[in-house]
């Protein structure tokens, strides 16, 4: 029975299936954003949401089935038991904001597409690096937010007058949200050497910072797409070996043929 149910999980089409039954959900909730869809088929909508996670309940239940307690050694597997967990529990009273969280069931597709896991995993194999990027980062900002408020504070409270506030616009600084015409200019106008501050702050966040992160990250899915290569081509070469050990036994076994008698 275990091996069969094993056997089910592992069929393209059980995984096609899945993967159709989380988007088909993910439509659903967006659907229900709309009072007048859900004025007209809310039952219908909550009936069929409702089956979904049902579907997502058996799927976890067979997998804990047929893995026990090995089921909880895959780190994806977990992901897919707390979203799931997540959704079951009673959206009423204090955990009201729990209904809005069910939308987190869309992330189950990144646990069952092999090509969005490997883009996850090299993520997080990356947060370690970028941890030495964030400690710069923060540097920059605390060294340019305390200039800008010995700079600016008392021209303009509003954006640079305590060390919170400067931080904020400075971040939107980074960003280049509105960062000429809302901040810049504006500062510029009464001091006018203020570009001396803000464009090498830009330079310095903006484009060089952030893709000191974004480069860390390239690396990572890299580095985790050759392991995989690795991997495979490792499996490849295991089954050729025992191929070819498999015909040299059956040919030592084979018996000697008889020699041919002259006439």
């Amino acid at each position: 029975m275990r091996e069969t149910l094993a056997n089910w999980l592992k069929h393209p089409v059980t995984g096609n299936f899945v993967i159709g039954v989380i988007v088909f959900n993910a439509i659903l909730l967006g659907l229900e954003t709309y009072p007048a869809v859900m004025a007209r088929a809310g039952g219908l909508i909550v009936a069929l949401d409702n089956l979904c996670l049902a579907i997502f309940v058996i799927e976890i239940a067979a997998k804990l089935h047929v893995h026990r307690l090995r089921f909880f050694r895959d780190p994806w597997n977990i992901f897919d038991f707390v979203i799931v967990g997540i959704a079951l529990v009673p959206a009423a009273h204090a955990f009201s904001v729990l209904r809005a969280l069910r939308i987190l069931r869309v992330l189950r597709v990144i646990s069952v597409l092999p090509r969005l896991r490997r883009v996850v995993e090299g993520f997080i194999s990356a947060l370690p690096g970028m941890g030495s990027v964030f400690l710069l980062m923060a540097l920059v900002f605390y060294i340019g937010a305390v200039m800008a408020t010995k700079l600016y504070g008392a021209s303009f409270p509003d954006w640079f007058g305590s060390l919170g506030k400067s931080l904020y616009s400075l971040f939107q600084v980074m960003t280049l949200e509105s960062w000429s015409m809302g901040i810049v200019r504006p500062v510029m106008a009464v001091h006018p050497g203020a570009w001396l501050f803000f464009v090498p702050f830009i330079l310095l966040t903006t484009f060089a910072v952030v893709n000191l992160l974004v480069g860390l990250i390239v690396n990572s899915m890299q580095d985790a797409h050759h392991e995989e290569e690795n991997v495979q081509t490792g499996a490849y070469r295991s089954d050729v070996l025992a191929r070819l050990d498999e015909i040299e036994r059956l040919l030592r076994e084979r018996p000697a043929p008889h020699p041919v008698k002259d006439a």
